[in-house]
């Protein structure tokens, strides 16, 4: 693609509220979407996602009662993702789940995998003040925002519209996921919602500060 080509994908996103229930996505493009979160960059490399991709009507109709920025969303989109991020239990230091994503994905040597489990324990217990559970929550949440970025830059790209969605009460909708989706919340929370679709009306112009405003050149 050209520069001028991405950045008209840029202008062509927008915060869809309304998506043509009629107008599905392809299983390739939603495939090629979803790949794009899947090879998103995290920190030390170690994936801290999961997505769900809520397709059942019945189990979308659950989550309006706690999602106030979702039902329409929730009713018209072609495709609708939960965006999942792991908590302490599974992204502290010393968790099975680190050890074992270091040598059964990373390919790491025993050896390998306790220099770098020591290196990330000092990042978590000093450098970044992660040994709670709402810090490593947010800070795994950063790392799932990037796998949304590129998500819905994916999407733009081939002409789909899509709308991230944090309106939801987290509490009661982890609780509708646990009880009704089976996820376990004591690993994983909910960092956002993201709906893909079509539009149904064209968008305003997109308003942005001018790039002076936002970068500073340092030469």
């Amino acid at each position: 693609m050209t520069k001028e080509e991405i950045i008209a994908a840029f202008h062509f996103r927008h915060d869809c509220k309304e998506f043509n229930p009629d107008k599905k996505i392809s299983k390739s493009d939603m495939t090629f979407i979803l790949e794009t979160a899947r090879l998103s960059p995290s920190s030390f490399g170690f994936e801290p996602w999961r997505f769900i991709v809520l397709q059942q009507p019945q189990k979308r109709e659950l989550l309006k009662a706690t999602s106030w920025g979702a039902p329409k969303k929730l009713d018209t989109a072609s495709h609708f993702v939960l965006g999942l991020t792991m908590k302490r239990p599974l992204l502290q230091w010393d968790s099975d789940y680190i050890h074992r994503f270091m040598r059964d994905v990373q390919g790491h040597t025993e050896e390998m995998c306790a220099t770098r489990l020591g290196f990330y324990k000092v990042f978590q217990e000093s450098d970044f003040d992660l040994l709670d559970d709402r810090k490593m929550f947010d800070w795994a949440s950063k790392q799932s925002y990037i796998a949304l970025g590129n998500m819905m830059t994916a999407a733009a790209i081939i002409g789909i519209d899509s709308c991230p969605i944090e309106g939801f009460k987290q509490q009661e909708t982890e609780h509708v996921l646990q009880e009704q989706l089976g996820v376990d919340t004591s690993l994983y929370g909910l960092s956002y919602m993201v709906a893909f679709g079509y539009r149904v009306v064209e968008p305003k112009q997109k308003t942005r500060r001018p790039i002076e405003d936002v970068v500073t050149w340092i030469e």
